[in-house]
């Protein structure tokens, strides 16, 4: 006979049964509706950067809640998604006509090759990796081009959802904290976390993105690059990459442009682009983001490889999102059910506080 201390309580069972049954209903939920996964996350995130002034909106200066989510609605479309779906769609325009744009990029890369092979005798790169990287490049704009009808869907389904966000948020949070199968004090540590991750990246990543595309584009005409327009949305778009960046874009430029005969010009673009590029960068970076969240980059990194397979264009904002989200639930469950001493980090305002004055 079975030791009663070693049965399995009816409690745990109930509790179990329920948790399978909620997690199978979920799977089923997302896997029909995995269309609409980037919908809410945009949605979500306009929300978080759009929520003190919502709430302003409708308390303080007793607006409709249906103006004040239209209001805001046309705000954020304005400042938020028009500035990155202008550079993305300026790409896919520029690579709309995939024959004539692979014609000039190949006469591009050629040019680069032959140019450092005849100084340095140094094959950069073998015909091999030309061939892999000219098929590569092609792939990525008939991707592109075709993306452009999912990415306007996304965008519509997002603002359909965003609206009864809007229109009710006390309803929506209290859903959300209610949900929540956490502490109350976990529900507010995460929400708090949640909306300086979504605010870096939701507004931290383009506001760099677009000050770095905009004063390159400055040295692209003054220096006479060839397609500044495209050149600005493309280093727009590798400002996001850490490390690498923006180089990832002048520098064969600059090759280019000396191996064209423009020597003075590619040498002054580089100049111009190390020192006045790379210094919007470091102040952009270490002022704006800095005093948003801290975010690591290999978060970034990972976060956009991720993003741009699962939701194209709209994961460069989504992808470090939830990488960073990832982890920060992992840290929420060691303070939910560990007896570890809460990291400082963790801990909500008013219990930093208390110890302070204990101590």
């Amino acid at each position: 006979m079975m030791n009663k201390d070693k049965q399995i309580s009816s409690i745990a069972i109930k509790q179990i049964s329920l948790l399978v049954i909620i997690l199978v209903l979920a799977g089923l939920i997302c896997s029909n509706l995995a269309l609409f996964i980037p919908s809410v996350l945009g949605a979500i995130t306009i929300y978080v950067v759009c929520r003190k002034y919502n709430f302003y909106l409708q308390e303080e200066r007793k607006w409709k809640p249906s103006l004040a989510a239209f209001a805001l609605m046309l705000a954020s479309l304005i400042v938020l998604i028009l500035p990155i779906y202008f550079i993305a769609d300026l790409i896919i325009d520029k690579l709309g006509n995939a024959q004539e744009y692979m014609a000039k990029f190949n006469v591009f890369l050629d040019k680069i090759h032959g140019y450092i092979y005849s100084k340095t005798s140094f094959d950069i790169l073998s015909q091999d990796n030309m061939n892999k990287l000219k098929s590569s490049v092609g792939k990525f704009s008939t991707s592109a081009v075709s993306g452009t009808f999912n990415t306007l869907t996304v965008i519509m389904s997002m603002y359909f959802i965003l609206y009864f966000m809007l229109e009710k948020p006390r309803l929506f949070e209290r859903i959300l904290t209610t949900s929540a199968p956490l502490k109350r004090s976990n529900v507010s540590l995460l929400g708090e976390k949640l909306r300086k991750l979504i605010m870096a990246n939701a507004i931290g990543i383009p506001v760099v993105a677009i000050g770095q595309g905009i004063v390159s584009l400055i040295g692209y005409l003054i220096f006479g690059a060839p397609g500044a327009v495209l050149l600005f949305a493309l280093t727009a778009a590798a400002s996001v990459i850490p490390v690498v960046g923006t180089a990832i874009v002048y520098v064969p430029v600059c090759i280019f442009m000396i191996a064209e005969g423009n020597t003075a010009q590619g040498i002054g673009l580089a100049i111009y682009c190390v020192v006045v590029v790379g210094l919007t960068d470091n102040l952009l970076r270490f002022t704006l983001l800095k005093k948003l969240e801290n975010i690591h980059p290999l978060n970034t990194v990972f976060g956009i490889i991720m993003g741009m397979n699962l939701f194209g264009f709209m994961g460069l904002i989504f992808g470090p999102i939830l990488i960073s989200f990832t982890l920060l639930l992992i840290q929420v469950y060691r303070n939910e059910f560990s007896d570890e001493e809460t990291p400082p980090d963790l801990e909500l305002p008013e219990n930093k506080d208390l110890k302070n004055k204990l101590i």
